[in-house]
């Protein structure tokens, strides 16, 4: 059986049928279903406020929905243990861990806890690290306090972490943010390796131009979802113009 063929027979990484999800009076998310197959990279996108982050938390088990459900790699999610799959880079990563006394290292080696059980890591994980940050072009920032970097390096070393997990899926929350545009465009190129080698990606993206050029399917949500699908159907698609305004507009980036 070819990869392909057994990545169709694999369960959704993420399904998520007609969940619902608010914050006291205000609705954050309503009546949403989607499914992220294994291999894809989804981006998610739209306005300021229309709940993208909340679904984001819901697809990863980190919220409760009020309605509906979720499931990550077929397992109802309150029952999914294997945490080490999924790799999240939260909002706003590249200004954390400022005040952290770590080294990239020591962030890195973070992603092989859940493997090593309750002993030391063993020379097999040491290697892992060792190659996650080789993978991410931070190898020869390993001695160098987190705190110490930029917010593109800091960035790398939290995606060397996830690699270094030998995650599945790897989840990012506007990671670009305060980032400059050569940083940026290195680490997408970098995304997309790590695409190409069979991690499913999750983007939340605020820049709509470069999830279209990045991104094989766009799901597009202001509270309640008005587009999921690959990204030529989404450009072509008013699911924009409803979910932003008459005004918002795609501009790809060439690189």
């Amino acid at each position: 059986m070819s990869e392909d063929a057994a990545r169709r027979d694999d369960p959704p990484v993420v399904a998520v049928e007609d969940v619902t999800y608010d914050y006291g009076e205000t609705l954050a998310v309503e009546d949403v279903t989607l499914t992220v197959e294994s291999g894809e990279f989804l981006g998610l996108v739209g306005p300021n406020g229309s709940g993208k982050t909340t679904l984001l938390h819901l697809m990863l088990g980190l919220l409760e929905p009020d309605e509906g459900s979720v499931s990550l790699f077929g397992e109802p999610i309150d029952e999914f243990e294997d945490g080490h799959r999924i790799g999240y880079v939260a909002q706003q990563a590249t200004q954390q861990g400022s005040a952290m006394p770590v080294t990239v290292e020591e962030v890195v080696e973070m992603g092989r806890y859940p493997h090593r059980g309750s002993g030391r890591l063993t020379d097999a994980d040491r290697r892992t690290v060792r190659e996650a940050m080789e993978r991410v072009e931070i190898a020869d920032l390993a001695d160098r306090r987190i705190a110490a970097l930029s917010g593109g390096q800091r960035q790398r070393a939290y995606i060397a972490r996830a690699v270094a997990s030998e995650a599945d899926l790897l989840a990012l929350d506007e990671p670009t943010v305060g980032v400059d545009a050569e940083s940026r465009d290195r680490f997408y190129g970098l995304l997309q390796e790590l695409n190409d080698d069979g991690i499913t990606i999750v983007l939340i993206e605020h820049d709509i131009g470069v999830v279209t050029d990045r991104a094989s399917r766009i799901a597009c949500i202001n509270r309640r979802l008005f587009h999921h699908g690959d990204t030529e159907s989404f450009v072509e698609s008013d699911a924009l113009e409803e979910a932003y305004g008459s005004t918002s507009s795609v501009v790809h980036h060439h690189h």
